[in-house]
């Protein structure tokens, strides 16, 4: 199976660097044609997807209604996909975060893959609903032996997440390491979202 995993288009609050988590924002015109582009990069590759599933929040699933047009695809939203909660924080940006919620902050910063934001979601919260899901998509598409393209529409904690847990690398690291364009895609080993998830 080819699995890949791709961050939504650019939204305004993306350009802002604001914070979106759980806030539900629509790409702006730049996301919308970098949906286009990334459709055009995997149509180049021979990338071609029965099915596309996506988170169900707008800028996620906008960019995969625009792929799966392009590529003749079912695209069917994915609840459990959605981006991490970062509850108070939303609307934010990262120095306002520290200047108004500083103890918080260190907490969260030391400790994040466990460690919640106010009324938000740890990564860890986000790995727990997000492993299940992709676990069924892989057994959906016939098992990681399978030949297959699957593309699955999500987020930017969705992808540094994934890819810490895959690589048993410091949630720490995440922003350094794995840090993804609006658009672009990475490559999942379909065998590792098999349960039990270790």
């Amino acid at each position: 199976m080819d699995l890949r995993l791709a961050r939504h288009g650019e939204t305004e609050w993306n350009v802002q660097k604001w914070i979106q988590g759980g806030t539900d924002i629509p790409l702006n015109e730049n996301g919308v044609q970098q949906a286009g582009q990334l459709a055009d990069r995997l149509l180049a590759e021979g990338f071609r997807p029965a099915r596309i599933y996506a988170s169900p929040m707008r800028r996620a699933l906008d960019t995969a209604r625009i792929v799966s047009d392009a590529l003749q695809a079912e695209c069917i939203p994915s609840p459990g996909l959605e981006e991490i909660n970062f509850g108070l924080w939303e609307g934010l940006t990262w120095d306002q975060v520290q200047e108004r919620y500083p103890a918080d902050f260190r907490q969260w910063y030391g400790n994040r893959r466990y460690q919640r934001p106010p009324q938000g979601e740890s990564y860890q919260d986000l790995l727990e609903r997000m492993l299940p899901v992709l676990s069924e998509i892989v057994q959906r598409e016939g098992g990681p032996d399978a030949s297959c393209h699957v593309l699955v529409v999500a987020h930017s904690a969705s992808v540094m997440s994934l890819l810490s847990w895959m690589h048993d690398t410091p949630f720490s690291e995440m922003v350094s390491r794995y840090r993804t364009q609006n658009g672009q895609t990475v490559m999942l080993d379909a065998r590792r979202f098999l349960p039990p998830f270790t």
